[in-house]
C-alpha cells in the first residue's frame, strides 16, 4: 500500500481486538530463571506464591508453555472502554527532522489513568475479585500504576491500598488525588505505617524512597491483613503478558496496512511497556519468521540493563520478596529523585533481562535533560505532551531517525507512547526554568548496591 494511503491515526475495529494474550515465553529458546524461595533459595511454588498474590495471576505467572492465552469477556468488556488504541503516523515529526526515515508510535494514553498501565490493572483486579478478596495492596511510582489500579478496584468495587513513592508522592500530588477520587488510600513510601518502612526510615533517613521500598511496604500489608493480595504494574511475567495487547495491536494495525518496522523501541523500568510493546514481534525473531531491531532505553540515573549486573536478587528493598534472576543494580539501590519515577526501579523483568543476556535486544541510557528535549520537540509537533517515562523512547526514536538522516536510510520506526504527562508540569516547570540536573552515579555508587546481592 502507498505511502500516502496510510493516515495519520490507524485505528482497528473493535471486533480486531486481541481476544486472547500472547506469552512470548513459549517461544523463548532459554526460559526465564525461576523465582526462587529467599529462605531456601529453591523455586517458588504454587502454593508459596498465592500466600502474596491471586491464585489465576499465579498460574499466569508460572505457565511458560502457552503461547496464548484467553482474555475473560469482562476484561475485554472493559478493555473496550479505551481499546483499541491508536497507531500513529508521526508524519509532523517527521517533517520536522527532515528524516526519510518513518515513525509510529502506539499511543496508551487514552484513558484516565493517562497510560499504558490499565490494561495489567484491570486483570489483576478481575482476578482478585473472582477469588472473593476483599481488595489489594501495590506501590506507585510516577503514579499511572496507581491511577489505573484504582480506577480498576472502583470498577469492580476492590478496596485499594497504594504505598506511592515519596518523591513522586510530592512531585506528583494532583496524581495522588486522581487516586483517591477513585476510593483508593495513598501513602507516601517509606512511611511509618509498616515495620520494614521504619527500618528503611531508619537506615536511609530523609531518603526520597524507591519502587523497592514501595514494594516491600505493600507486601507486608498485604500478607499481614485477611482478604488482600499484593498486585504489581510492572517486572512480572503476568503483567508482561497482559501488556502484550499492545504489541498485537501495534502489529495488526502495520500487518492491515503492510507495514514492517525495522527498529522498536521502548522506555525500560520494569519492563511492562517494553515487553508489551516487543513481544508479538519478539515471538516472530525468536521463531526465526523475522527480524527486528529491539532498542530498550532507560535513566542514566538508573541504569539497570547498561550497568547492572545479571544475578538473582530481592525485587524490592526491604527483602521481603522472592529473589528473581535480573539485570540489578541491588535492591538497596535509590536511585537519585529524577522525574521518570516510573522507570526508578533497580531491576528489570527476567522475561527482558534473558532476552537481553541471550542478545536478542539491546539498551542504551539517556540523561532526563536530552528526554525534556525531545519530549518538548515532540509535543511542538504531534500535539501531545508526553508523560517522562515514554519520551525516553521519543529521545532514542529521535536518535535513530537523524542517524537515518545522516545515512539516506529509510528505516521504519515504531516506538511506545506509555501515556501522557499532563500530571508532570513540576518536571516541565524544572527544565523550563533550568532547574533541572542529570545525576549519573558513579562506579563506587554502584559498588554499594552490588554489595548488597545476595550471595549463595
Amino acid at each position: 500500500m502507498s505511502e500516502q494511503k496510510i493516515p495519520y491515526k490507524i485505528y482497528l475495529e473493535e471486533s480486531e481486538m486481541p481476544s486472547q494474550w500472547y506469552n512470548v515465553r513459549a517461544d523463548m529458546i532459554t526460559k526465564p530463571a525461576p523465582l526462587l524461595n529467599p529462605a531456601t533459595h529453591e523455586p517458588m511454588t504454587a502454593n508459596e506464591l498465592e500466600m502474596v498474590f491471586c491464585k489465576e495471576l499465579v498460574k499466569q505467572e508460572l505457565d511458560n508453555e502457552s503461547r496464548y492465552i484467553d482474555i475473560p469477556e469482562k476484561i475485554r468488556n472493559f478493555y473496550k472502554m479505551y481499546r483499541p488504541s491508536p497507531l500513529v503516523r508521526a508524519y509532523c515529526l517527521e517533517e520536522k527532522l527532515q528524516t526519510p526515515a518513518k515513525i509510529y508510535y502506539k499511543f496508551e494514553g487514552n484513558n484516565t489513568s493517562g497510560s499504558h498501565k490499565l490494561n495489567s490493572a484491570i486483570a489483576q483486579a478481575f482476578y482478585a475479585k473472582e477469588q472473593g478478596l476483599r481488595g489489594v495492596t501495590t506501590e506507585t511510582g510516577a503514579g499511572q500504576w496507581g491511577t489505573a489500579l484504582s480506577m480498576a478496584c472502583a470498577y469492580l468495587n476492590l478496596d485499594c491500598k497504594v504505598y506511592m513513592v515519596k518523591c513522586s508522592y510530592e512531585q506528583k500530588p494532583f496524581r495522588r488525588e486522581v487516586m483517591r477520587t477513585y476510593g483508593a488510600s495513598v501513602t507516601p513510601s517509606p512511611s511509618d505505617t509498616t515495620a520494614v518502612g521504619r527500618r528503611i526510615l531508619a537506615e536511609h533517613p530523609g531518603t526520597t524512597g524507591s519502587l523497592g521500598c514501595a514494594i516491600s511496604e505493600a507486601v507486608e500489608v498485604a500478607t499481614q491483613t485477611e482478604g488482600y493480595r499484593y498486585v504489581l504494574g510492572s517486572v512480572l511475567n503476568q503483567v508482561l503478558l497482559h501488556q502484550s495487547v499492545i504489541g498485537v495491536e501495534a502489529k495488526t494495525a502495520m500487518d492491515k496496512y503492510g507495514v514492517k518496522p525495522d527498529i522498536i523501541i521502548g522506555c525500560a523500568g520494569g519492563g511492562s511497556n517494553l515487553g508489551g510493546l516487543i513481544s508479538p514481534f519478539m515471538g516472530e525473531k525468536l521463531r526465526g519468521e523475522a527480524d527486528y531491531r529491539f532498542i530498550a532505553v532507560e535513566p542514566a540515573s538508573c541504569p539497570s540493563l547498561t550497568r547492572g549486573v545479571y544475578a538473582y536478587d530481592f525485587c524490592d528493598t526491604g527483602m521481603v520478596c522472592p529473589l528473581a534472576k535480573m539485570y540489578t543494580l541491588g535492591s538497596g539501590f535509590i536511585p537519585s529523585p529524577n522525574h521518570a519515577g516510573g522507570l526508578r526501579y533497580h531491576g528489570m523483568s527476567s522475561i527482558l533481562s534473558q532476552l537481553y543476556h541471550d542478545g536478542y535486544m539491546e539498551a542504551r541510557s539517556v540523561e532526563q535533560t536530552s528526554v525534556f528535549e525531545a519530549a518538548e520537540q515532540f509535543a511542538r509537533v504531534e500535539g501531545i505532551l508526553p508523560a517522562p517515562e515514554s519520551s525516553h523512547a521519543i529521545r532514542a526514536a529521535i536518535d535513530e531517525a537523524l542517524k537515518c538522516k545522516e545515512t539516506g536510510e529509510e528505516k521504519t520506526i515504531l516506538f511506545g507512547l506509555t501515556g501522557t504527562g499532563y500530571f508532570d508540569m513540576i518536571a516541565y516547570e524544572k527544565f523550563h526554568n533550568g532547574e533541572m540536573q542529570d545525576y549519573i552515579p558513579t562506579d563506587a555508587d554502584l559498588q554499594v548496591g552490588f554489595d548488597g546481592l545476595p550471595k549463595f
